[in-house]
């Protein structure tokens, strides 16, 4: 089951938020300037929350009585993890695929880099 993030990022780097649409948000560029940098730190975060919640849940899966609110909330909370370190994966998948000698030019697919006027954060 995919969110369609895999598809936006054919011609440049799915970043790890949306455009208030809720549309991806995408990068084109050399990788080196401020908002690849600002994507790598937000990744890292998540994947280190990630961590852990895994360690949480873990703790918390352990224990004998467990309510199905704890369960409940759980749940939602490795739900939204999962979701943010698939996007990094497909983001990283992309960038591996491209290669270093890519022309982001020559491709952008559906991942053009957003108008001037664009609702993009970094715009």
């Amino acid at each position: 089951m995919s969110d369609g993030a895999d598809h936006h990022n054919a011609g440049g780097r799915l970043l790890p938020w949306a455009i208030p649409e809720g549309r991806p948000c995408c990068l084109v560029g050399d990788g080196t300037g401020y908002a690849s940098r600002l994507a790598d730190e937000i990744e890292g975060v998540q994947l280190g929350m990630a961590g852990e919640l895994l360690g949480h849940a873990s703790e918390l899966l352990a224990e004998r009585r467990v309510t199905s609110v704890e369960l409940h909330h759980l749940a939602r909370r490795l739900t939204e993890s999962l979701r943010d370190v698939k996007r990094i994966a497909e983001s990283r998948r992309g960038l591996l695929v491209r290669g270093p000698g890519h022309d982001p030019g020559g491709d952008r697919g559906p991942c053009a880099p957003a108008a001037p006027s664009s609702p993009c954060p970094l715009r």
